[in-house]
């Protein structure tokens, strides 16, 4: 829910942090969200953690782009050139773009197996154009070029299911979605604002969601008296 800070060609109503709509939206983009859905992790305590059904195959987090945070740049550490090649990236030009770009940077980082998309859907030619070896700028400029999931953010940010308003496009939006990842046994943050994904060490599938949570809190201690940190993974649905 980022303003973009590249661009003023385009710019999107912000998507809410909320899994029953998330799911809707990846569900039409083309993800069956019959086996993985999104849903909330409410602390990043062991106890809360514990709720969650494992292996988690993605991690999102809407945080607040306060000083303190944009302050920290500096100390993210890129993933080497032979990383890059195997992670999934793209970077956000598009104002308030950031929940899709966190979603796609989930679901094109999930494992294998679990990259069920919909054939024909638009999730499943997006991963088709994008690979992995296109370059963040060029992906973005695909995304930039197409009107189909404009529309489809568009109506994600006004759907029933959303829990509060959207607003009017030009409010100022001081809150942004990142997606963490494993990828090669290798946590990766995604965020589409930075150089590439940002390297935080070893994980596995059935460590990521406790792995994330320690970056997580490490994004926390900087702002102790914020309230705006929300966190949804891609876990096996409870039936």
């Amino acid at each position: 829910m980022a303003n973009d800070e590249t661009t003023k060609k385009q710019k999107w109503f912000p998507l809410e942090s909320n899994p029953a709509l998330i799911n809707g939206y990846i569900n039409k983009l083309g993800y069956d969200t019959s086996l993985y859905e999104f849903c909330d992790v409410f602390s990043t305590e062991d106890w809360a953690l514990e709720m969650i059904p494992q292996p988690v195959a993605a991690v999102l987090m809407l945080y607040p782009l306060t000083e303190k945070q944009t302050s920290a740049v500096g100390d993210d550490v890129v993933a080497t050139e032979e990383m890059k090649d195997r992670v999934w990236f793209m970077k956000q030009r598009i104002g308030n773009a950031c929940g899709t770009i966190g979603l796609v940077h989930a679901l094109l980082n999930a494992p294998e197996a679990l990259k069920v998309f919909e054939p024909d859907s638009w999730l499943a030619k997006f991963a088709e154009d994008t690979p992995i070896p296109l370059s963040p700028v060029s992906k973005a400029e695909r995304l930039e070029q197409d009107s189909k999931i404009a529309k489809m953010h568009d109506a994600a940010t006004s759907s029933e299911t959303n829990a509060t308003s959207r607003g009017n496009i030009d409010d100022k939006i001081l809150t942004h979605f990142i997606a963490l990842v494993c990828v090669d046994g290798k946590l990766y943050e995604l965020d589409g604002r930075k150089e590439g994904p940002i390297c935080h060490g070893p994980t596995s599938q059935m460590t990521l969601l406790k792995d994330a949570c320690g970056v997580i809190k490490k994004f926390m201690a900087r702002d102790p008296t914020e309230m705006r940190f929300t966190i949804t993974a891609l876990a096996p649905k409870q039936m």
